[in-house]
């Protein structure tokens, strides 16, 4: 299986699954030409990626996060703003990362993409479609500085 490595360092390079194990609640790569620990070394904390031509299909009511990016949220009819990227946090659920470029404070919405909240996702349209427990948006609201 070929992938691609997105080092830390922003470097891109293509590598070869030769094989793979589980290691406790991980599973362990071996890519072809890595022999040693310090071969290794710059691919630690790289993203592998793997082009959309060859992803695998997914069974109905599954996504791919990547695919998420560049969608619209919105919480019920209000439009909250765009998804730029996806994160992994302390809890369960993927963060959202969401921008909306009207709102006056600088930092983005993180919101929980958790089935608990997800009411339709829309992905020819680019919308996602969440009904947010009261209150959530406003964790990331500005602070009163005086």
């Amino acid at each position: 299986m070929r992938l691609w490595a997105l080092r830390k360092d922003g470097e891109r390079c293509e590598v070869t699954v030769e094989d793979l194990w589980p290691h406790k609640s991980f599973l362990v790569l071996k890519f072809q030409g890595i022999e040693t620990i310090s071969d290794a070394e710059p691919l630690v904390g790289a993203e592998l990626q793997l082009p959309r031509s060859e992803r695998a299909r997914l069974e109905p009511g599954w996504t791919y996060l990547s695919d998420l990016i560049g969608c619209t949220v919105f919480d019920g009819q209000r439009k909250i703003g765009e998804i730029e990227d996806v994160q992994f946090g302390a809890g369960e659920a993927p963060l959202l990362v969401v921008r909306n470029k009207e709102r006056t404070a600088k930092l983005p919405y993180e919101i929980p993409f958790a089935e608990a909240y997800l009411e339709k996702l829309d992905l020819e349209r680019k919308q996602v479609w969440m009904k947010l427990p009261e209150g959530l948006l406003e964790v990331n609201a500005p602070k009163n500085s005086g």
